[in-house]
């Protein structure tokens, strides 16, 4: 058990005196801190007996009111300040606050060393501080014993909670949610806390209280600033700060192991998309080792996306669906970013994305053969969606502005504008399709119009409208003209 601030002053050899707090001697005391920083408060861990030679005190009585609510509030056990040194008279208030808060100040005698109290606190608590060292001791053998993939660091924050003595998660710092995937997600105003950040900053210890019951405790994962250490501590007790510091240490050694892995997958998957797009893999052997991966060819889709910075944008992209659980591989080909997805996905590689840009996505890969096929769809979609300040774009809902590139996508285009109209008799369909190219040759004008089909104007009116029932679009809109002109080009 710690030592008391009462056993502490019945040393005799110490030469401690209570100035005020007589209410408060029972605070137990885990260990000492000496600071004459103006804010030594943001120097403790909790339940050190801060002892100062006076410069810290603030002169004014608002001043020194603030030096013991924060100590108190920061979790001090006590205040030793060192006599005929450099503290400025002690004020009533500063008394009043001690007692009121419970929260002792003592005198330390001159010319008494502080290393002599430190030394008695040490002594006392040689037990605890044993403790604590087999405990952190425990905490990065549990690095030895687990793996890189998502199991593993499960394992870790599991034996990590055990150590600290509440329940611990990593997290995204942006989102609150678990930095690894298949978490049970935290509940709303935890991850709120932690997207917020706003509470008391203890030893480096951000405190965050919820209610009378729960405290949310974050710690910064060195080397990581996308995550972040989050202790839940339902208890009146606060988890050791020192030990969350030594448990968010070893969270970013393994969250360095972690993305070592991931980012060879990355590779292997981008140099597997590539060898297929350059026609090196059988199909049979290429839709074996996307299924491997997780991509079953029915039901997956390509993504296009243009970004300057490739690499970025592919380590991020492919970190962010690592951690949503979705099977995918991802390259950079010709200033274009391309990514092979479950098509159920995509709205997990939308939120990946975030303002990353515009994306075209393609139709179904269905076929190995057909991979190249979905890259050429997703790209046009991926331009057409840029020319229209659209952030997602499908290939079957793309008009294609830059029109068609290749017979395969003429026809497409035809049956998905022109497809009503060309499933009227041949006739019928003939005929429309004459009145729309010269109505459009001829400037939208429907007299001129007539004076070329040798009919009334009324007719070609009649005629246009129909088409525009048939289609689905109309001539005043300028996105589904350029589509009906592009098609006609296509017929």
């Amino acid at each position: 058990m710690p030592i008391t601030v009462s056993e502490l002053l019945d040393m005799p050899h110490l030469r401690l005196r209570l100035h005020s707090g007589t209410d408060a001697l029972e605070r137990p005391v885990t260990w000492t801190h000496t600071s004459d920083l103006p804010e030594p408060w943001h120097w403790v861990a909790g339940g050190e007996l801060l002892m100062t030679n006076g410069t810290t005190i603030p002169r004014t009585a608002a001043g020194q009111e603030n030096l013991i609510r924060q100590l108190a509030e920061h979790g001090a056990a006590a205040l030793a300040i060192g006599e005929r040194m450099y503290a400025p008279p002690l004020t009533k208030r500063l008394a009043r606050t001690s007692e009121e808060l419970g929260f002792p100040v003592l005198w330390i005698a001159y010319p008494m060393p502080f290393v002599a109290i430190s030394r008695a606190v040490a002594e006392a608590t040689l037990l605890e501080q044993s403790q604590r060292l087999i405990r952190t001791e425990r905490i990065y053998r549990a690095l030895q014993q687990i793996s890189s993939q998502i199991s593993g660091l499960r394992m870790l924050t599991a034996a990590l909670s055990r150590e600290v003595g509440c329940e611990t998660r990593v997290c995204d710092r942006a989102t609150g949610d678990d930095w690894y995937p298949g978490g049970t997600p935290l509940p709303v105003e935890i991850r709120a806390a932690v997207t917020a950040r706003k509470g008391n900053l203890r030893a480096g210890i951000l405190a965050v209280p919820l209610d009378s019951d729960c405290r949310v405790l974050l710690a910064d994962v060195p080397t990581h600033p996308d995550a972040v250490l989050v202790a839940l501590a339902r208890s009146p007790e606060q988890p050791d700060a020192l030990l969350l510091q030594h448990a968010a240490t070893v969270c970013a050694l393994a969250l360095s192991q972690a993305r070592l892995t991931i980012e060879h997958d990355r590779r292997t998957g981008a140099e597997l998309l590539l060898r297929i797009l350059d026609a090196q893999l059988p199909p049979s052997v290429a839709q074996h080792q996307l299924e491997e991966l997780g991509l079953r060819l029915g039901e997956v889709v390509c993504v296009a996306v243009r970004d300057d910075d490739a690499s970025a944008l592919l380590a991020g992209l492919h970190l962010s669906l690592w951690r949503s659980a979705v099977s995918h591989v991802t390259a950079h080909r010709d200033g274009v970013s391309l990514t092979l997805v479950p098509d159920s996905a995509v709205p997990a590689l939308a939120q990946a994305l975030g303002q990353g840009g515009p994306a075209g996505i393609s139709d179904l890969v269905v076929r190995p053969d057909r991979v190249v096929d979905t890259v050429r769809e997703a790209t046009w979609a991926l331009d057409v969606a840029r020319a229209q300040g659209l952030a997602l774009l499908r290939y079957a809902d793309a008009d294609p502005l830059l029109g068609p590139r290749s017979p395969a996508e003429a026809h497409i285009l035809v049956d998905r504008v022109l497809g009503h109209v060309l499933e009227l008799p041949p006739e019928q369909a003939g005929e429309l399709l004459t009145t729309l190219r010269v109505f459009l040759d001829n400037g939208r004008s429907w007299q001129r119009t007539a004076e070329k089909l040798h009919v009334h104007r009324q007719t070609v009116l009649y005629r246009v409208r129909r088409i525009e029932r048939l289609t689905g679009k109309r001539i005043a809109d300028t996105g589904d003209l350029a589509a009906l002109w592009l098609a006609l080009k296509a017929v």
